[in-house]
């Protein structure tokens, strides 16, 4: 190996060093379930942002920081669907973590760290080898976006940032989400989804009351919708006293829009019903009798 080849490997390994203490700096330990410590993510100078399984507690919640002082936390909203939960503390901290400003993207290098015991920051270095989604959760939810992973997730590293080679973070690592696997989930999305945990306590995920099976939309409808739209929702049952009943809609129409988000599978109505719609009316399109028809219909409160 050459002198050059050393001082690159050299350059290399000392910029990952440099990237896991910057990020460690905002990576805490979480005590809040009877079993192995967790990880979380310094959201803000007086919350943190770490995964839901792991929070076993509302109250009695110890947060342990870099330097090995411990925190008082409470549990300030969580949200199973996503497998993440925002602790608020009673006192502030000084280094919050810094989220990347570009999204992940495959092939490039990742360190997955955690903070599961008092020992100090643990890292594990891999590269992001997919990206993908939606995906259904093993906790009755619907996640937007995903990334994979080559890293190890060692035990307690659920809660923890995955980060890029300067120390920002592109998501959270939780092993919640998905039987015997490890998932991470977006920075951007995780980051919305802790925004909502603050204002709320929850994450709002809207009500419409039918049953649904896609089907596909001959070309004479597409042509009937003016756009490319192969396939739709087939509504086969509409509840009875529901939003979908109270706005009109019938067993046999098929849903193909809601607001500006064109609808073609059920995983699509499900995130199109996450967030500020509940609550509002919203502007649903048909096809009824092979023809376009636009209904009004204010959207339900799942509970």
């Amino acid at each position: 190996m050459s002198q050059n080849d050393t001082n690159v490997l050299v350059s290399l390994s000392n910029a990952m060093a440099q990237a896991v203490e910057r990020a460690g700096a905002a990576t805490l330990l979480i005590d809040a379930r009877r079993r192995l410590p967790a990880s979380g993510i310094a959201y803000s100078s007086n919350s943190v942002l770490t995964a839901d399984h792991v929070v076993e507690r509302d109250d009695d919640i110890r947060i342990v920081l870099p330097n090995g002082d411990s925190l008082s936390a409470q549990l300030a909203g969580r949200d199973p669907g996503s497998d993440l939960a925002l602790l608020r503390l009673e006192q502030e901290i000084l280094t919050v973590a810094e989220i990347a400003s570009e999204k992940a993207r495959v092939g490039q290098f990742a360190l997955a760290l955690g903070r599961p015991s008092l020992e100090g920051v643990q890292a594990s270095l891999g590269i992001v080898s997919a990206i993908g989604g939606a995906v259904r959760t093993g906790r009755g939810g619907l996640l937007e976006q995903y990334i994979r992973t080559d890293a190890i997730p060692y035990p307690g590293f659920s809660g923890g940032p995955l980060i890029d080679a300067s120390g920002k973070v592109i998501g959270l690592n939780t092993s919640g989400l998905t039987r015997g696997g490890s998932l991470t989930i977006p920075a951007d999305l995780a980051w919305r989804v802790a925004g909502t945990l603050a204002e709320h306590g929850h994450v709002r995920r809207g009500f419409l009351g039918v049953r649904s099976q896609p089907v596909r939309i001959p070309p004479p409808q597409q042509q009937a919708l003016g756009r490319d739209q192969s396939s739709g929702l087939l509504l086969v049952g509409v509840e009875q006293d529901s939003p979908a009943e109270e706005g009109g809609l019938l067993v046999g129409d098929i849903l193909v829009k809601l607001n500006d988000q064109i609808i073609a599978d059920p995983d699509e109505l499900l995130t199109a019903l996450v967030g500020s719609v509940v609550g509002e009316v919203s502007s649903i399109e048909v096809l009824r009798g092979g023809k376009p028809a636009s209904l009004k219909v204010t959207i339900g409160e799942r509970r």
